[in-house]
């Protein structure tokens, strides 16, 4: 499985949530805390967004781990965004290649999943079938994780370019019903866990899912309305001006202090606006 992260807020830089945390994202991607396997060592993604530049992303991604990346680590410093990804991967399904590295760019989103459905291949054709041409072209590798991708954007796109976060949870219910009913016809019984975020610059939305309601899903947190600072590998989440405030969504806390983040529930997704409220939505599909 991978780990992620996700941050909406006033401009930080990178470097805050890559390499200075005691548990960054580059510890992460050689020793996970909260997972079985502790190794994401198949490639890793980062993005951002740079609005008076540009209202679409940019990112950069490889097949090297993310603890032995050169270009990262010289990078990480110097980029400082009101809107940051990352996410370091352990391939399930799909090779070890830079279009199977996420985060997954479309237009000016960008998307992240940690998780995967087993026996993915014997539902891959159902899932495109009915796929738009345009979303369909827009697959370039193998994963699980960029057709779910596709569907939902296929749902997004009946909602039209004037979208708000309860669109995009809507999108996520209905490629979830879209999942199921394929897994249901080809008799996968495993269940399909899915930790997936959306972000498109301004408004966020994250999944916390499990098909099978009686197991566990994957780790999910967010800290929401605090100013994070990192100050010699000591991060905390400090009081904070509405200016100030930001939103983050993690596999895995950042942070030693319990206080500062929280569990997304079980089935649930996060909801962040453009003003940066937050609300927790139960899955219902």
């Amino acid at each position: 499985m991978c780990r992620l992260l996700a941050y909406l807020g006033r401009p930080i830089l990178m470097d805050k949530f890559l390499y200075e945390p005691k548990n960054s994202m580059i510890k992460q991607s050689f020793s996970a805390k909260e997972i079985e396997e502790p190794l994401n060592g198949d490639g890793f993604g980062v993005g951002w967004y740079h609005k008076e530049i540009s209202p679409d992303p940019a990112t950069f991604v490889s097949i090297y781990p993310a603890w032995n990346n050169r270009n990262l680590r010289y990078l990480a410093p110097k980029v400082k965004s009101e809107c940051l990804v990352a996410h370091v991967r352990a391939a399930s399904e799909g090779d070890v290649s830079e279009a199977n590295c996420h985060p997954f760019h479309y237009q000016n989103y960008l998307m992240l999943h940690n998780g995967g459905v087993d026996d993915f291949i014997k539902i891959k054709r159902r899932l495109t079938t009915s796929l738009h041409e345009d979303r369909y072209r827009w697959i370039k590798g193998q994963t699980d994780s960029e057709h779910l991708f596709a569907v939902f954007l296929d749902k997004l796109a009946t909602r039209g370019t004037n979208f708000d976060a309860e669109d995009v949870a809507d999108s996520f219910e209905e490629m979830i019903v879209d999942m199921k009913a394929a897994m249901h016809e080809a008799e996968i019984t495993d269940p399909a866990y899915l930790n997936m975020v959306f972000v498109d610059g301004e408004r966020m939305v994250g999944l916390r899912y499990i098909s099978n309601p009686s197991d566990k899903p994957l780790t999910l947190y967010y800290s929401e309305g605090s100013r994070y600072v990192c100050e010699d590998g000591m991060c905390h989440m400090l009081p904070a001006t509405p200016e100030e405030k930001s939103v983050m969504i993690v596999s895995e806390k950042l942070t030693e202090f319990a206080e500062d983040w929280k569990p997304i529930p079980d089935n649930h997704m996060i909801l962040v606006k453009k003003d940066l409220s937050v609300s927790l939505r139960k899955v219902t599909a």
